[in-house]
């Protein structure tokens, strides 16, 4: 199953973090290393069209995916983009959160990483000459993929450790 992005499809091989309502994926031409995205299942073009639900499930998987990408990419921060609408800079037409792992002195000036953003799809710039393989891009995505796996394992062993519990004190 593929998943829409504006205008594209992305295969489940970049997607790294897939929730009810979101998904997260690497990026094709990251700004820094680790620059990821993170989407709304449901193709919206602004912000203000999300529902209520998709705004929470939106931000909270943010929130997770930036503590991960941070981690992994030794970030000290974290930038956090949003451009809604043509004049802020959108070129794909589907709500989408920029998340970059930071460090120190990785641009000469740390504002200059939103000029970055406003080149980074210019359709002169944006051609596959300029993009990653689709290899390096899935190759990224199952290292990030397994941070959130192993999440799930660990919730389901300390749920079986619970049940376990409940368990030993209604036998005793």
């Amino acid at each position: 199953m593929s998943f829409r992005f504006g205008q594209h499809l992305i295969k489940p091989s970049v997607v790294f973090l897939k929730t009810e309502l979101s998904f997260a994926l690497v990026n094709r031409k990251p700004v820094v290393p680790g620059h990821v995205l993170v989407c709304p299942l449901r193709p919206v073009e602004r912000f203000r069209d999300l529902r209520p639900d998709e705004v929470a499930d939106l931000f909270q998987v943010t929130q997770r995916v930036g503590t991960v990408v941070e981690k992994h990419f030794q970030g000290t921060s974290i930038t956090f983009s949003m451009q809604d609408g043509p004049e802020a800079g959108q070129t794909v037409k589907h709500v989408h959160v920029h998340i970059l792992p930071r460090k120190s002195g990785d641009f000469r000036r740390n504002d200059n990483i939103y000029d970055e953003l406003q080149k980074h799809d210019r359709e002169e710039e944006d051609s596959p000459a300029f993009w990653r393989s689709e290899e390096e891009m899935a190759a990224e995505a199952e290292v990030l993929r397994a941070y959130f796996q192993v999440n799930i394992v660990k919730v389901t062993f300390i749920l079986l450790l619970q049940l376990c519990g409940r368990l030993t004190a209604l036998v005793c």
